[in-house]
């Protein structure tokens, strides 16, 4: 009687646990099915265009694992010119604000060629932001935030990232911007 009851107790654990795994990953898929980056830029109104090519001998981005490492970017618009100049004396906060936001939507762009999904990005990890600005200059945040603020409306809180806005006395070209960042993914 006791060897019934080890088996009838032994079979009550296995049903019971295939129920809660099979529902922990139904919940899983629901949460993923819901997350959908390609969709949001959809309702954003943002197209992403071809991803800007190298300028010299490097590539967009390298993957290593299950990180992603993509060069630095600027603010060059689908007809190819560039939002240039210097925060703070020939370019207000708010413009730079927007060649960040530019800029967000070509390292998109880049992401996009190298997953095919954007729904492969699991977290965006890290955000280097360098401004190009006088020395005196001291709202570099105000301007990478044009970036930061993207990722998290495209990604929701897989965009929240850790980051550094720094000031340049010189970009390429003489961008206003230009930003480089670590992307964690999905197998």
């Amino acid at each position: 009687m006791n060897i019934l009851k080890t088996l009838f107790s032994y079979s009550f654990c296995l049903v019971l646990f295939g129920f809660l795994t099979s529902s922990c990953s139904s919940n899983k898929s629901l949460i993923e099915e819901s997350y959908n980056p390609e969709q949001r830029l959809k309702e954003l109104g943002i197209t992403l265009p071809s991803p800007p090519q190298p300028v010299a001998n490097y590539v967009n981005g390298v993957r290593t694992g299950n990180l992603i490492f993509l060069a630095g970017k600027g603010p060059k618009r689908a007809d190819g010119s560039e939002i240039t100049g210097k925060i703070g004396q020939d370019v207000t906060i708010e413009q730079g604000y927007e060649g960040a936001r530019l800029t967000a939507i070509n390292q998109l762009s880049v992401l996009k060629t190298m997953l095919g999904d954007l729904r492969k990005v699991k977290r965006i990890v890290k955000v280097l932001g360098m401004v190009n600005c006088d020395p005196s200059f001291i709202d570099q945040p105000k301007v990478i935030n044009g970036f930061s603020d993207l990722m998290v409306k495209v990604f929701g809180e897989r965009g929240r990232h850790a980051r550094a806005a720094v000031g340049m006395t010189s970009l390429p070209r003489g961008q206003c911007v230009e930003i480089e960042l670590v992307v964690e993914v999905y197998d």
